[in-house]
């Protein structure tokens, strides 16, 4: 027993000395932060710099800690040492508790200052009118598809994509009742009543079920209202103090989310990038295939395609636009020759934005 007390004091005595050094080299790291600022004199905020260091980090991590546990970390250290020379303001879709605010904490860290909007198309204003620096908004999920507004404006609003998030969706029942056969309704977003539906049906199939704007908004109405349940994630849960009755309930346990981080510009290469853009074809025979062929033709590689009405920009109640991400950086020559080519072909081509790829 001896032998042990004194073991852990000595391991103890390490983890401190070692907690002093961490210190001294993140305050370091912070210095040369500021000087960075300090020659740069303008936005120091660089994604693709950002993306690097994380994707070094997995790269060189020799555990035990998780490659993802430690880019958690080196994030949350940048995050405070970006905050010292350019405080960011985050817009995202509200409230608090939503997962828009979970994804928008992944990307930038504790530091920046979250503005909650009620709707997606309040965080594109926040950007456009200078209330934001960057917005967070929900693109597209792996079980429900596109979030057509998020599109549109994206279409229409002069911001470009600058990064992109993934967040696994994982939503939980929550509410004051003892149990699930206690709960008289159940309240959440349209989306996640979809991604749980099969769950409801097995173990809750009588009982009411009602769409609001947002989870936190639905964990918010359950905490006042007796019997009612929510379905929401775990800030939500913690936001407004909601026991949670069965956890992961969505239908497809790999249920992801992937967010688009909108700004005034686009990022510069990072080495693993991503390009969205949004086309339409010209109404002859073969014109899907004039838009596509440009980037076989270059050896680009296509990720996604996705039509949605025009909405103004055809003029036909029945003309489509089509959303593609391809692989690859617009500076990159392959992609720079195969977008040059699809404009000749296209009736209407906008890039949204170059930017990397999710990192962790």
């Amino acid at each position: 027993m001896a032998d042990d007390s004194q073991e852990l004091g000595s391991l103890r005595d390490g983890i401190d000395a070692i907690d002093g050094e961490l210190l001294r080299l993140i305050n370091e790291r912070a210095r040369l932060a500021h000087r960075i600022g300090e020659i740069k004199q303008g936005n120091i905020y660089r994604p693709e710099r950002e993306a690097q260091v994380l994707r070094r980090v997995a790269e060189k991590n020799p555990g035990p800690l998780s490659a993802a546990a430690a880019q958690r970390l080196v994030r949350e250290v940048m995050s405070a040492c970006l905050a010292l020379e350019q405080p960011l303001t985050i817009a995202y879709l509200g409230p608090a508790g939503t997962y828009s605010e979970s994804a928008a904490r992944k990307h930038f860290g504790g530091a920046p200052t979250l503005l909650a909007c009620p709707a997606i198309d309040d965080v594109f204003r926040a950007v456009e009118a200078g209330n934001a620096d960057y917005g967070v908004v929900p693109i597209e999920n792996s079980t429900e598809g596109a979030i057509g507004r998020s599109l549109d404006l994206l279409l229409s609003s002069p911001l470009q994509l600058c990064g992109e998030i993934n967040l696994p969706i994982h939503h939980n029942l929550m509410g004051t009742s003892d149990g699930l056969a206690s709960v008289t309704c159940i309240y959440s977003h349209a989306q996640s009543l979809a991604q749980c539906h099969e769950w409801l049906n097995r173990n809750m199939p009588l009982v009411t079920r009602i769409p609001v704007a947002s989870n936190a908004e639905a964990a918010r109405l359950a905490a006042g209202e007796p019997g009612a349940a929510a379905i929401a994630g775990d800030a939500a849960a913690e936001l407004y103090a909601l026991p949670i009755l069965a956890r992961n309930i969505e239908d497809d346990p790999n249920n992801t989310t992937r967010f688009g981080v909108v700004a005034g510009h686009d990022a510069g290469p990072s080495g693993a990038d991503r390009t969205s853009l949004v086309c339409s074809a010209q109404n002859r025979p073969g014109g899907l295939y004039q838009l596509l062929a440009p980037f076989a033709d270059n050896g680009v590689s296509m990720s996604r395609l996705e039509s949605r009405p025009a909405r103004g920009f055809g003029g036909s109640r029945w003309e489509y636009v089509f959303y593609i991400d391809i692989e690859g950086h617009r500076s990159e020559s392959a992609v720079a020759r195969a977008l040059e080519e699809l404009r000749r072909r296209a009736g209407f081509v906008k890039e949204l934005g170059s930017y990397p790829k999710a990192v962790y």
